[in-house]
């Protein structure tokens, strides 16, 4: 898969969703995570990043939204229900993009927001848990960019390859 891609949050205060998310986008294969204004007990973290992903992953912890620093040409996309926010299975991920997740119980700041080059929506009927919004979006992610053909037009998956064998000789 081509270009690169990081996820973080917003105000995350539980340390379960948190070590979710990291362990999550260590298996998705982010270059990097972050957290925004984050309180947490790092310890906790590590009981659902059983994966040890901060031996793999870069974890960047800004106190503030000033002080994110995201890489050059890397988009921010925010992840909220919003009538402004296109749904997730009609959105074009960016090359380069950085995804924002706000807090439990709650929604991305204002300020959050009006930094986000893009704003998306799992089309669901109500919020899902943040860790779960996290992992749909990295799979959609990956389902469009990652180079896959496409679906079949009738259910189940397209045929097996079948072997090439040389013509028999009678």
């Amino acid at each position: 898969m081509r270009g690169y891609f990081g996820v973080g949050s917003e105000r995350i205060s539980k340390a379960m969703n948190l070590g979710a998310v990291l362990r999550t986008a260590h298996a998705f294969n982010a270059s990097f995570a972050f957290t925004i204004a984050a309180h947490h007990n790092a310890r906790e973290v590590n009981l659902a990043d059983t994966s040890k992903s901060d031996a793999h992953l870069p974890l960047y912890e800004w106190e503030t939204l000033d002080e994110m620093r995201l890489p050059k040409g890397c988009v921010l996309v925010g992840v909220e229900l919003d009538e402004r926010a296109v749904e997730l299975p009609s959105f074009r991920h960016p090359l380069n993009a950085a995804y924002l997740l706000g807090p439990e119980k709650g929604s991305l700041s204002p300020e959050a927001s009006a930094l986000c080059t893009h704003l998306v929506k799992i089309p669901t009927r109500f919020c899902v848990n943040l860790s779960v919004a996290a992992a749909l979006v990295m799979y959609d992610r990956m389902i469009s960019m990652g180079g896959y053909a496409p679906r079949p037009v009738s259910a189940g998956g397209p045929p097996p390859h079948a072997e090439w064998r040389a013509p028999r000789r009678r």
